[in-house]
């Protein structure tokens, strides 16, 4: 195993709590068979991704409703009313990253798939965003994971070799597509577990 000297972040799921069921379960009064049915045939992830990867959230809205009119009011809350899907963070994570980024021996950015349009209101509402060396986001840079282009892009922008930088993403897809390029990789799942997976790939603390 080759020394880790680069730690690349996801945010969503593994630094800060998104989903988009705080609105919708409200929207749908608890139902979640019907909530799953609008996030399977309306507003998919799929749907969702695209705007990660730069498409404009306004006209994604306007494609999806003439696609499904009678659910107008329903597809214009997923951004209309988008801050509602943002919890907090997730504080054992950040507990970690505070202390990685104490450590002069490692270099810490972020990797995220996140629409350009409302990355700003994380970067509000979250001030350990701004601890990073730096964060590439999908909406800015027109692709998103789990394409190689964005993994590249990241190794490029930073001068990272991949082999000597870990990758940390709650995605399985987005994992494996890392593995493919030779970055190391972890697969976030349980936050209290977060810093013993660490130390056993050689993560100093």
């Amino acid at each position: 195993m080759y020394i880790i000297k680069n730690i690349i972040f996801d945010l969503g799921g593994v630094l800060i709590d998104w989903n988009p069921e705080y609105l919708y379960l409200e929207v749908f009064e608890g139902d979640r068979k019907k909530m799953q049915w609008f996030f399977n045939d309306i507003c998919t992830m799929e749907w969702n991704e695209n705007q990660d990867a730069g498409y404009p959230i306004q006209q994604a809205t306007e494609d999806r409703i003439k696609m499904f009119p009678e659910y107008e009011e329903w597809i214009r809350m997923y951004y209309g009313r988008w801050e509602e899907m943002l919890g907090g963070p997730i504080e054992k994570t950040v507990d970690v990253l505070d202390q990685l980024l104490k450590k002069p021996q490692y270099r810490v950015v972020a990797l995220t798939n996140w629409s350009a349009e409302t990355f700003p209101v994380a970067l509000d509402r979250f001030e350990f965003l701004h601890h990073f060396e730096g964060i590439v986001v999908s909406g800015f840079e027109k692709t998103r994971k789990p394409f190689p282009e964005i993994y590249q892009l990241t190794l490029d922008r930073f001068g990272f070799k991949p082999e000597q930088s870990l990758f940390i993403d709650d995605n399985l897809r987005n994992i494996r597509a890392a593995d493919e390029m030779g970055i190391q990789t972890i697969h976030f799942q349980k936050p209290n577990e977060f810093e013993s997976i660490l130390k056993e790939k050689g993560v100093e603390f």
